[in-house]
């Protein structure tokens, strides 16, 4: 992918980034209740409730709040929280941690579940490896992402003490001990995300392998491992990592379901209970840090194309 393309992508992301910072700012003003009201308590007087309003900016005009808001982000700032006064980015950035690693940790369950046995399915078709990889397919996409967690806990951690149910720990604590924490909680979000992928990768190795190019390589000998990765995971893989990446806004929104089960402080339960406060400014630093992950997710996706295959050319 030249320079050219690259700035390109980054301002049509810049552009999207733009548009749900206004998107996101104008749908949280929709919020039912008052956060002044929330931070006075329920015996505040019409008076304390004002002056809470005025101290928060709150009765300022909608664009003039947004534009104070927007100016704030282009020098860094996303604000302060109503209810803690605390910077709304160090509080993303210290909640974030958990929800990344698990998130990333779910790309990886995804990533070997699926398409190996995606992989399996399609050099395999009409055989019991194919039924059975379809049927645990459109298994674990019905399955909620929660209910497999609850089973997880009930399994791996209650009926069988192996793996911790709640909880998280730093990686510092011992590689052993974050690891036995992170795999119920990865696991459960990243499976509806491997059915997917296996679905995806099963169809386009089925797809490549009826190509004329496959054909004239195993008229001239080619066979094997050789074969499967010179000529057919090449050309299926750039569907897959497209649809791997439309997934990552996916996960990030599985997580605050799976952070929930398994009693996990990320940024699951920090937009949960910014949003019962109805805590604006955490509300709307979220989201657009969400839409940043995403963002760049889709630009590296691009830019995989070009590794996987140069002779693919993005527009």
């Amino acid at each position: 992918m030249s320079a050219r393309m690259v700035l390109r992508r980054l301002g049509g992301g810049l552009l999207v980034l733009w548009l749900v910072s206004i998107l996101t700012f104008l749908l949280v003003q929709l919020i039912p209740g008052d956060p002044a009201e929330v931070i006075a308590g329920e015996n505040a007087t019409v008076e304390e409730v004002a002056r809470i309003r005025t101290e928060l900016g709150l009765g300022q005009p909608v664009l003039e709040q947004y534009l104070n808001w927007f100016s704030g982000i282009l020098r860094g700032d996303l604000g302060d929280s109503l209810f803690t006064n605390r910077s709304v980015a160090t509080t993303i950035a210290e909640a974030a941690p958990p929800t990344v690693v698990i998130t990333t940790m779910a790309i990886l369950v995804a990533v070997v579940i699926g398409v190996t046995a995606g992989i399996a399915a399609g050099l395999t078709q009409g055989s019991w490896i194919d039924r059975a990889v379809s049927a645990a397919a459109t298994l674990g996409i019905a399955m909620p992402s929660f209910w497999l967690a609850m089973v997880l806990v009930s399994v791996f951690a209650l009926t069988n003490p192996w793996l911790p149910a709640t909880g998280y720990v730093d990686v510092r604590s011992g590689f052993g001990v974050w690891l036995s924490h992170v795999i119920l909680p990865s696991t459960a979000l990243g499976l509806a995300t491997a059915a997917e992928l296996a679905r995806h990768t099963r169809g386009c190795v089925a797809d490549v392998l009826t190509r004329p190019y496959v054909r004239t390589a195993r008229a001239r000998g080619a066979s094997g491992v050789w074969l499967i990765r010179r000529h057919i995971l090449r050309n299926a893989a750039i569907p897959v990592v497209t649809v791997l990446g439309l997934q990552t806004g996916r996960l990030l929104g599985g997580a605050i379901v799976v952070e929930a089960v398994f009693g996990i402080s990320g940024l699951g339960s920090l937009a949960i209970n910014s949003v019962l406060q109805r805590d604006y400014p955490m509300i709307q630093g979220y989201v657009l840090f969400s839409a940043v992950v995403v963002v760049a997710i889709n630009l590296i996706v691009d830019l995989a194309y070009g590794w996987i295959n140069p002779k693919v050319r993005t527009a």
